[in-house]
């Protein structure tokens, strides 16, 4: 049976390899750059510069408690080149990682037919098509908007900005903001409502006023004109800095738009075994809209893979970790299907947990924030927000409980690594057990 996958971020390639693993034949088409978003412009990118800025701000700690002296000479053009040289080793890994499986993959644009693919000039007919195109940065209709960065120029950019103004107010935006705020940007975050709606408020007061104090937010605010140097906005402000759009993405989804069915926001409608409209036609990843994360993109490509190799099975997104990546992360997450009542909601917070990696934060009081909210009456847990260096492994562990439907009283025979996974020994053993 011949499987076409078009996109080879993390649903397309993920995808493909589980057919190719299933003994399936696939044909992989890529745009441009095989892994997508996620290596190329996106989660990888921010990561690697977030690992840098880690790295000075713990310099900085160390030299203000007077142990260690230096000072450092920050190259951002040798940052770039060593970020480039690192993805042309993982796209030569990922590709290779899909060929091992038998699959073969075509570099070019394709555009599709109810009934074949073309691509290069030529024909290639399908039985099963897996649409993994993902999405694009958003940019609003605004004048002088030709002048704004997105995500997608974080590599092209040859020096640290001066002065950035931010626009958008989600996860991305402040993920940025943190990294050339850190870098010595001056950085306005300007956001049309609230900031980091997707946080607790307590979880995001902490955030601004101890993770990331230089940064300057500016909430229920329209920037109205971009100029090269400076943003508008419709209260009459004038500010200086590069304008940077992080106002969300648009789903690559023009390539099927008169074949399969879309939603009002023109992300591929989907069910929850990834199949759309159209008979044996399957959509995952950012095209499909939902959660935009890398794991979710990929659990997507598996689900879609294996329905298309005829093992049937469906998706769930119940109690999804998710993660900002800053100097100190911070990692969320809730159960939507726990409907208990306010009645029934039990919060534990805890101010600081001297954790890895926040030794030496003891001495300028920042040490992190945990908050969760327990379901008393069923004994489960039901949204967790923290910030700390452990968090990301932390809440992983947790948002796997919470999606097993496990009691709390079954954690008591687990066993941290010391010092790791203590936050998970602190809250549940020693708070709530």
């Amino acid at each position: 049976m011949k499987n076409i996958v078009i996109g080879s971020g993390p649903a397309g390639r993920l995808g493909s390899l589980e057919l190719g693993k299933l003994g399936e034949e696939v044909t992989l088409i890529e745009k441009n750059h095989i892994a997508g978003t996620c290596l190329n412009e996106g989660c990888m990118v921010i990561c690697a510069l977030t690992d840098i800025t880690k790295f000075i701000e713990t310099n900085n700690t160390f030299n203000n408690h007077g142990f260690i002296k230096s000072q450092l000479d920050i190259s951002y053009e040798k940052i770039v080149e060593k970020i480039t040289e690192t993805q042309k080793k993982l796209r030569k890994l990922n590709e290779s990682e899909n060929k091992s499986v038998g699959n073969n993959i075509i570099y070019g644009e394709a555009k599709i037919n109810e009934s074949h693919v073309e691509v290069n000039g030529e024909s290639l007919n399908w039985d099963n098509l897996l649409i993994a195109t993902g999405a694009r940065s958003f940019i609003p209709d605004i004048p002088g908007s030709e002048y704004g960065l997105t995500n997608q120029d974080i590599l092209k950019i040859d020096k640290i900005p001066e002065k950035l103004n931010i626009i958008g107010g989600g996860i991305i935006a402040v993920e940025v903001a943190n990294i050339y705020s850190t870098l010595g940007s001056e950085v306005n975050i300007i956001a049309r409502s609230k900031a980091l709606k997707e946080i607790d408020n307590d979880t995001k007061d902490y955030i601004f006023k101890h993770a990331i104090p230089k940064i300057n937010l500016i909430e229920d605010t329209n920037v109205i004109k971009c100029d090269k140097n400076k943003v508008i906005t419709d209260k009459n402000e004038e500010l200086e800095g590069i304008p940077f759009f992080a106002t969300g993405r648009t789903p690559n989804s023009e390539i099927v738009k008169d074949i399969v069915e879309l939603n009002s926001d023109n992300t591929i409608k989907v069910n929850e075994m990834m199949e759309t409209s159209k008979d044996n036609i399957y959509a995952a990843g950012d095209v499909t809209g939902g959660y935009q994360l890398t794991p979710v993109a990929r659990m997507e490509g598996m689900t879609a893979a294996r329905n298309m190799a005829n093992y049937p099975n469906k998706i769930s997104y119940r109690a999804i970790p998710q993660t900002l990546s800053l100097n100190t992360e911070v990692s969320f997450v809730e159960d939507e299907k726990n409907n208990c009542s306010n009645e029934d909601i039990a919060n534990i917070g805890i101010p600081g947990i001297a954790g890895p990696g926040m030794f030496w934060d003891i001495l300028n009081g920042k040490t992190g924030y945990t908050k969760i909210s327990f379901d008393k009456k069923q004994n489960k847990i039901k949204k967790i927000n923290s910030i700390s260096p452990s968090s990301v492994s932390d809440v992983a562990y947790l948002s796997y409980l919470m999606r097993i439907d496990s009691p709390l009283d079954k954690y008591g025979d687990f066993l941290e690594i010391h010092p790791s996974t203590d936050a998970n020994y602190k809250i549940i053993k020693n708070m709530w057990l």
